[in-house]
């Protein structure tokens, strides 16, 4: 379970506090909301963080092979527009826009919004506190968005100006728009 903390105005965390907190507690993820919130989050049970790894490496190896963009695992930091520090669970930011970023920059929480994003709902998450997430990277910039739950063995799509659309247990994933060429073989992940 998560546990968010409400910092007072004094406590505000500067980006640069967030980072050496979050390299002091490597053993915790943590995210800040733009409202200023600390989210502490324990690490995954196994289950979970095997679904992770079989869907960052999915990400990887299509990433490897068409060289669109970056792809990020589940411990990487976006410092989004909003103010919030997040950590998708998987995400890809296309090349042109890392390229844009300077050297500092990429050493440090990416100062954009993915644009693409997948969050996995794992035993300790609160669905609506996961779904919420994913408004916030649309609202942010996102341009597609998977929020996969595995307990129901659903596929939220997210993508802006359009209705949320919902995948009942399929076998597959893609996007052509955002990813071409990008398939995510879900078998492995609601076995």
């Amino acid at each position: 379970m998560n546990v968010t903390l409400q910092l007072p105005p004094v406590l505000k965390l500067t980006d640069e506090q967030f980072e050496q907190l979050a390299a002091a507690n490597q053993n915790l993820q943590l995210e800040v909301t733009a409202k200023g919130e600390l989210i502490i989050m324990p690490p995954t049970g196994g289950e979970t963080g095997n679904r992770n790894f079989d869907l960052s490496g999915q990400l990887w190896f299509w990433n490897r092979q068409n060289v669109l963009g970056k792809a990020f695992d589940s411990s990487t930091g976006f410092r989004l527009p909003n103010g919030a520090t997040r950590s998708p669970d998987a995400s890809w930011v296309k090349m042109e826009r890392w390229d844009a970023l300077t050297a500092a920059q990429k050493k440090k929480f990416l100062p954009l919004c993915p644009d693409f994003a997948v969050e996995l709902v794992s035993e300790s998450d609160e669905l609506e506190d996961v779904r919420e997430k994913m408004q916030e990277y649309i609202a942010n910039g996102l341009r597609l968005g998977w929020l996969i739950n595995p307990k129901d063995k659903q596929v939220e799509i997210y993508r802006p100006n359009q209705e949320l659309e919902i995948l009942q247990s399929p076998r597959t994933v893609q996007d052509e728009d955002v990813l071409p060429g990008f398939v995510l073989d879900l078998q492995p992940i609601f076995e």
